[in-house]
């Protein structure tokens, strides 16, 4: 009886290859033709084939040649930059950061503008954006996915804004009004969560696939990673911990929009600031009062020890759902506390708790949530560029 046929195996095998070879162009480049053989365990006909098919795509480029050995100097290639761009922005209270990036990931264009003084949340990332791939010099037609990081709850089904209590002009419909303006395709998600891709990718949680990313700045937030994904919850929620019930703070029956919980009231900015104050520390910000806790030695201890008596209250709780083996903290308040916070907090959630996750400071610290969200483009894109590699 003849063997059954599987139409495509070849083009499939092919499609595998490329992407290997493009992932390898990107984290290992520039390599040579037999380089990216020796690496994929292709055999030379095979790897040249693919270098010439890649070239033919756009994919990839010649860079330079690479001396050495008998015969002529080996070409090198690597992914070419112009394939596709993308878009990062960060919303905040104050201002909105726009990245434009190449395929590679090289940021090449970055704007920065002021959202205190508009009341309309489209124009400013219209302008945001146009204004960044105009200084990349990329064709705005080429920019095929921009990502939004803002604070408050993303619809999971929807993919709107919910609600942000420190941005009461951020609404649902603002998604589509701004794919019909920019004329792309536009995501939004949470700030943490974002952070928490950067952290994922070159942070403290690099290769961890089940960790808590706890966020304690002007608000707090956590990250759910499980598996090495994103947890939003059915209706984007997953994390909201300033809403937690802690003791200590006053516990409100109507939680309104732009409300703020009961472990925001004792944990975040304005708190962490007015404790430090009670010590002796005044400070224009939590995060600089932290840092001079830190670096007035033990006489700063107890605003150390208090905020992580605060704070292992919502860590510990999650971790009793959760179980991680790593917890991150992050943010203006988790950054500054470093690692004397960080151990205090770890600490404090085994006193408390039958768990005893790890708890670190994060790894990432210039603009995490602008950082994750070109991770987050990045990733989709290089999927739908790399994928349609073969006919």
């Amino acid at each position: 009886m003849a063997a059954v046929s599987q139409p495509g195996t070849p083009r499939l095998l092919r499609a595998l290859n490329d992407r290997a070879a493009l992932e390898l162009l990107l984290s290992r480049g520039p390599l040579t033709r037999s380089q990216l053989g020796e690496m994929t365990g292709l055999s030379k006909v095979t790897a040249s084939q693919l270098v010439e098919r890649l070239e033919e795509r756009g994919l990839v480029q010649r860079v330079g040649e690479q001396a050495g050995g008998r015969g002529p100097n080996a070409q090198l290639y690597s992914v070419r930059p112009e394939s596709a761009y993308v878009v990062g922005v960060e919303v905040g209270a104050e201002g909105v950061i726009a990245a434009c990036a190449d395929i590679t990931g090289e940021i090449i264009g970055r704007v920065q503008h002021s959202t205190e003084d508009t009341a309309d949340p489209v124009g400013v990332v219209h302008n945001a954006v146009l204004d960044a791939v105009k200084q990349s010099g990329a064709p705005m037609a080429d920019v095929r996915r921009i990502v939004l990081g803002t604070p408050g709850l993303v619809d999971p089904s929807t993919g709107d804004i919910v609600f942000a209590w420190n941005l009461p002009r951020w609404h649902r419909g603002l998604a589509a009004a701004l794919r019909d303006d920019l004329h792309t395709t536009i995501l939004f998600e949470n700030d943490v969560n974002l952070a928490a891709v950067a952290e994922a990718h070159n942070g403290a949680a690099r290769d961890v696939k089940d960790f808590l990313l706890v966020w304690v700045g002007g608000g707090l937030g956590l990250a759910v990673v499980l598996g090495g994904k994103l947890h939003r919850g059915f209706s984007g929620a997953a994390g909201e911990i300033g809403y937690l019930p802690v003791p200590g703070a006053e516990i409100t029956r109507e939680v309104t929009r732009r409300g703020k919980g009961a472990f925001h009231q004792i944990a975040a900015a304005d708190a962490t600031r007015a404790m430090a104050r009670e010590h002796g520390f005044r400070a224009p910000t939590a995060g600089e009062a932290v840092r001079n806790a830190i670096a007035a030695g033990t006489k700063g201890g107890p605003v150390l020890d208090e905020l992580a008596r605060r704070l292992a209250l919502g860590v510990a709780s999650s971790c009793l759902v959760l179980d991680p083996p790593l917890v991150v903290l992050s943010g203006e308040i988790g950054a500054a506390g470093g690692t004397p916070l960080a151990e205090r907090v770890q600490h404090e959630v085994a006193a408390i708790t039958p768990v005893s996750p790890k708890v670190v400071v994060t790894g990432v610290t210039e603009e995490p949530v602008l950082r994750g969200a070109l991770l987050t483009a990045l990733d989709t894109v290089r999927d739908e560029v790399f994928g349609s590699t073969v006919d």
